[in-house]
Order: C-alpha cells, then structure tokens, then sequence
C-alpha cells in the first residue's frame, strides 16, 4: 500500500514477476531433477580433491563469490572447508585486463588455478559475457565440468556449458534472484551429500 492507502500495482507486477518465476523453478526440479543432479555433480568433484571455481561479472560476481565463500566457510553448520574460490582478487581482475584485455580475466583465473576434474560455476543473466563465454572455453579445453546459471534464452553459453540452467526472467534482477536461490540450493545440495 502507498500512503495514500491504494495498491502499488508496479511494485505488485514485481512480486507477481518473482513469484511466478520462483514457481518456474520449483516445477522444473520436480521435473528434472536438474539441481539436485548439478549438486551432486559438485559434490562429487570435490570429493575426489577437486575444486570449484567460479565467476560473473557486477551482481553475478557477487553471486559467484558468495557461492564460493559459504563452501570454503560454512553455509548451515559447522563442517571442514570445501575447495572454491571465485576469480574475484581484483589485483588479478585489474592485471589481466591490463596485460590481456578484460575478455580474458576469468579465463586467465581458470587457467592459473583450475585443473582437469575440477569445476566452474558461471553466472551470467544474458548468457553472452564474452569473458564469461572465454572462461567456459579455458575450463572445456583443460577438463574441467561446466555449469551456468544465466537468464533469457541463455545466449551463447546455453551450448557451451556441460549443464545450463536458464532462468526465463526478462530483467536481469529478477534472473538473478533465481539465481541467487539456485546457489543456495546447490550449496544446501553439497553439504547433503558430502556431510550427512
């Protein structure tokens, strides 16, 4: 209610936007299963000492360091450490852009700290990030599991990524509040299976 007493029928639009997008969300892993099988994927990576990279660029970087920093700390009860790390250092973000250009940035992290066997979470609400899409491209060429959160019709990264989740928001707040809630169920996902 505005404080005149009447509707905000924006804000209204906005909720009934989310809600029905988290909907979307909860009828596709009823149907597919698609989270719980890329949680246990992850899962699975670290358990054989792997690690799980992962990046974005703005609200996505944000998204993909909170992703890596509930694994390496602790997200809902005490445990060990889990190997992830975002390429978010800015001294390495500012160097390769510098030397390299900004398209390589992530692409530089993944091939300084990523392996064969191990992961990368990518975020991007377009699907298109070319730094992203190079990232992708570095972690396929050395062996390394691929798995996107993005929006829209997922872009080029839709047929890159191993395993794409492809939130249908038209705005990229409302793809990342998906977003943000994949992450989350993935990690609750992880710890299930590595620590019950």
């Amino acid at each position: 209610m505005t404080a005149h007493g009447t509707s905000d029928s924006a804000l209204n639009k906005s909720l009934g936007d989310a809600a029905a997008l988290l909907q979307w969300l909860q009828q596709l892993e009823a149907r597919e299963g698609v989270i719980a099988a890329t949680g246990d994927r992850l899962a699975e990576c670290l358990q054989r000492g792997g690690r799980i990279l992962s990046c974005g660029n703005g609200g996505s970087m944000c998204d993909a360091m909170h992703f890596a920093q509930e694994l390496s700390g602790h997200f809902r009860g005490k445990r060990r450490a889990l190997a992830a790390q975002a390429i978010s250092d800015v001294s390495h973000l500012t160097c390769a852009a510098n030397d390299e250009g900004f398209d390589s940035v992530f692409a530089r992290g993944v091939e300084a700290w990523g392996k064969a066997g191990d992961a990368l979470l990518v975020l991007s609400t377009s699907g298109n990030s070319r730094n992203v899409i190079e990232a992708v491209r570095a972690a396929r060429a050395i062996g390394m599991t691929t798995v996107g959160l993005l929006g829209r019709d997922g872009g080029q990264l839709r047929s890159l990524c191993d395993v794409a989740i492809t939130v249908p928001g038209e705005t990229s707040d409302r793809i990342q509040e998906v977003h943000i809630k994949i992450v989350h169920l993935l990690i609750e996902r992880i710890e299930h299976r590595l620590f019950t």
